[in-house]
């Protein structure tokens, strides 16, 4: 970096102190620091305490007359997905110098699913979205950043990543970390969805202990994310279609150096952008909720996401809910074959081409609405007018050929879920389904039943208790489902859950049933033996269960509220504010309420 000794330390030499110079001018040129927040922290005599830190940190006058950019990261050692993080983070801050600005790094928490799955610490994993979006206002507000680049790679922190973004409306670019490199296994390519599975087949006897071990020990070859479509794919392929990622950032593996070279250049973006002053809510409209939302379903995309965008479109002061992800899914076509329902992993839909191949066939075929805005400054497009659709692959089909007619995900309705419930058809040979309920009040109970093999086919499992207060934190269920069709079990029976699954959950899953157990929801109401019908057919999508309004409304007059373990901490406080999954589970009223906007401090 230029200059470092520019208060009190003399200068090395002229030619700096020069160059010094005209960097300064063209800064004050280019960016008007009196509109900006960092202001606040850096102009006039008051803040002289404030310019005192930063040049204990070898800002020179310059670099703190300039734009402040917030590096945001999810860097820790929890996990793969974010070992990469600070190193492209060096990247971002390269770039960002070298346009004008002054980039100030920092970090916030994740937790990782795939570590946290299957017992109590997955009741974190729904809670740390909100922490980390949380975090990052507070950050950004407390130090008055002027922009925000955003680093994700676990399944959280991408959407909390961009909540954050729309929550504050500073200029912001996201990047993605990038997914995992895929393992390999007795000659076919594997991810961790393999290992899940696996530890069902080992508990019925399919698998040795050697065999467990040896593919656990090669699954996951690389840093990055869990590598098919599961959710931090998925969400990768939100930030490209929504607008708030450059195109083909979210492609390229973690360990590529090519990350580093969009981490570079989202850094030049986000001082164009804080230059035209392009806010994310100028670009992430009802439209680009559309977009992204039919991408999801194109893909095969998890279930999640009709969490996320939901609470996404909330902190943009959008209405859009589970049903309008709903309406979209039953509206696209599916034409990207992969993991878990299909063949192929993150990787090899970047090596024909990445996203902006699967968005420019959804663009042919008039599926998406190209004079949405991103943050290149450019329409959606303007950014595909480049991009050819490769034929001579298999990866993603066109919209005219597709996989099938309908998207990956469905949305289903009906007296077992009033406010909604969402299923993963992505793969499924069977979409209709009548069996004996089995009912269970916490996921243990369950993966213990499924364990010992105390169920049988044609059962229906259901989970309750799990959804966002209840839980409290609304688990994901992939160890029991993982381990259901690791039994053989997987198109025998069906299990429902007012809680999540897993990106990497297939078979016949629903979950986010709403209302759910923790506030009287249908769901809380079921007893063993009752018959539920499920029926997840284009043009019906049903959720019932064969009982009278009558009969449901005696039991909930019997029905009394559980208490949870959590009566104290961040689980008890989410609790106490989480809405229901229908809204996206979020935790505050939204951009709706605002009296004002962080951006315009």
């Amino acid at each position: 970096m230029l200059g470092r000794y520019a208060c009190t330390r003399k200068p090395q030499t002229t030619d700096v102190r020069e160059r010094q110079a005209v960097m300064s001018q063209d800064t004050k040129s280019r960016f008007d620091k009196s509109k900006l927040p960092s202001r606040h922290v850096t102009e006039g005599p008051n803040r002289a305490p404030a310019r005192a830190f930063y040049h204990a940190m070898g800002l020179t006058d310059s670099e703190i007359q300039q734009p402040f950019v917030g590096v945001a990261t999810c860097w820790n050692e929890a996990a793969p997905c974010n070992i990469s993080l600070s190193r492209q983070a060096k990247a971002a801050k390269t770039g960002v110098s070298e346009a004008g600005g002054t980039p100030r790094e920092f970090t916030t928490i994740t937790v990782t699913d795939g570590i946290a799955m299957g017992h109590e610490g997955m009741r974190s994993s729904l809670v740390s979205r909100e922490a980390i979006v949380d975090s990052i206002e507070l950050t950004m507000r407390g130090h008055c950043y002027d922009a925000l680049l955003g680093i994700a790679g676990c399944d959280k922190s991408l959407p909390g990543m961009m909540m954050a973004m729309l929550r504050l409306n500073v200029p912001a670019v996201f990047m993605y970390g990038g997914t995992i490199l895929p393992g390999r296994y007795k000659g076919k390519d594997v991810t961790i969805q393999e290992v899940f599975e696996a530890v069902g087949s080992h508990a019925a006897g399919r698998m040795s202990d050697k065999e467990l071990h040896d593919l656990e020990c090669v699954a996951c070859p690389s840093a990055g994310s869990c590598g098919g479509q599961f959710t931090a794919n998925t969400m990768a392929c939100v930030s490209e279609a929504i607008g708030l990622a450059l195109p083909g950032s979210a492609g390229a593996p973690a360990p590529y150096e090519s990350r580093d070279q969009y981490a570079d250049a989202s850094g030049r973006f986000i001082m164009n952008r804080i230059s035209d002053q392009l806010r994310p809510r100028d670009i992430v409209t009802r439209e680009a909720l559309e977009n992204a939302a039919r991408v999801v379903a194109a893909s095969g995309g998890s279930t999640n996401a009709a969490l996320h965008l939901p609470a996404m479109a909330s902190e943009a002061g959008i209405e859009f809910d589970l049903h309008d992800v709903a309406r979209i899914f039953r509206e696209t076509p599916y034409i990207a074959d992969l993991k878990p329902a299909g063949r192929y992993v993150a990787k090899d839909l970047f090596e024909i081409g990445g996203i902006p191949v699967l968005m420019k066939a959804l663009h042919e075929g008039g599926y998406l609405h190209g004079d949405c805005k991103t943050v290149t400054g450019r329409s959606i497009g303007d950014d595909l007018a480049d991009v050819t659709f490769p034929e001579d692959q298999d990866v993603v089909r066109t919209t005219s050929k597709p996989l099938s007619n309908t998207g990956g995900v469905a949305g289903l309705r009906g007296n077992l879920a009033p406010e909604g419930a969402i299923l993963k058809v992505a793969g499924l040979d069977h979409h209709q389904f009548r069996g004996t309920a089995r009912c269970f009040d916490s996921e243990e109970e369950a993966f213990d039943a499924v364990k010992r093999g105390a169920y049988q086919e044609g059962d229906v499992i259901v989970i309750r208790y799990e959804g966002p207060r209840g839980g409290p934190g609304m688990r994901e269920m992939l160890a029991t489902t993982a381990a259901i069709y690791g039994q053989g079990m997987g198109k025998k029976v069906a299990l429902i859950t007012d809680g999540r699954f897993s990106g990497a959950t297939r078979g016949l899953c629903i979950g986010h049933v709403g209302p759910e157990a923790a506030v009287g929801g249908p769901i809380g109401l079921l007893k063993d033996g009752d018959i539920i019908s499920i029926d997840a057919s284009s043009g019906a999508e049903r959720l019932d269960v064969e009982l009278s309004d009558e009969e449901l409304k005696r039991r909930y007059a019997e029905w009394s509220p559980r208490r949870t373990n959590y009566q104290t901490g961040a689980l008890w406080k989410y609790a106490q504010t989480v809405g229901s999954a229908e809204k996206g589970a979020i935790t505050h009223p939204g951009a709706t309420a605002e009296t004002h906007t962080y951006a315009d401090i």
